[in-house]
């Protein structure tokens, strides 16, 4: 018998295809993060990280009610101003990077930076999720996939503190 946890999960990642997003290409994601700094990192060990992220209540919590909002904004089923903020994901509404942030804070403030660099360059999934296509919107879905890649990148940092002392911020190389 599955539990209410597992049942969630499940629901996630369900609600995560729904809308033409897989694990492998979140994980793809962290290997960009990664790649410098975890040279030998497998695809598996970053689905591995994806996958225990996505397992977590509070990531499925902001998960389920940001799709939610994307889903009820492409129906045209939110009040203005909101339907034309979420319609337009607009800039200074901030909403979907605060609900991003519940879920990088989850592996420390190492997932501070993974989020605010991969949402600046928007790499993979991010660029497509970002495209703005008419009728499309993923206002808060890009945030939380990029958010969800920072954490499981974090989250493999964390389990690599051997490699800390590689890691020179300060060099201009």
């Amino acid at each position: 018998m599955e539990t209410e946890h597992t049942i969630l999960y499940r629901h996630v990642l369900d609600l995560l295809h729904s809308r033409g997003v897989t694990v492998d290409d979140i994980a793809d994601l962290v290997i960009f993060l990664q790649r410098d700094y975890i040279r030998d990192l497998t695809h598996a060990e970053a689905v591995k990280s994806v996958e225990l992220v996505l397992k977590k209540r509070e990531v499925q919590n902001a998960m389920i009610t940001g799709i939610q909002l994307d889903v009820l904004a492409e129906n045209h089923g939110l009040e203005e101003p909101l339907q034309t903020i979420l319609s337009n994901d607009e800039g200074l509404y901030g909403v979907d990077e605060i609900m991003a942030l519940s879920i990088v804070n989850v592996y420390g403030s190492i997932g501070f930076t993974n989020y605010g660099y991969i949402d600046k360059v928007k790499p993979g999934i991010l660029a497509k999720l970002n495209a703005h296509e008419p009728g499309i919107i993923h206002t808060f879905l890009d945030d939380l996939v990029g958010a969800t890649a920072a954490a499981a990148a974090s989250r493999l940092a964390h389990a690599h503190p051997e490699l800390e002392d590689d890691v020179d911020i300060f060099k201009t190389e």
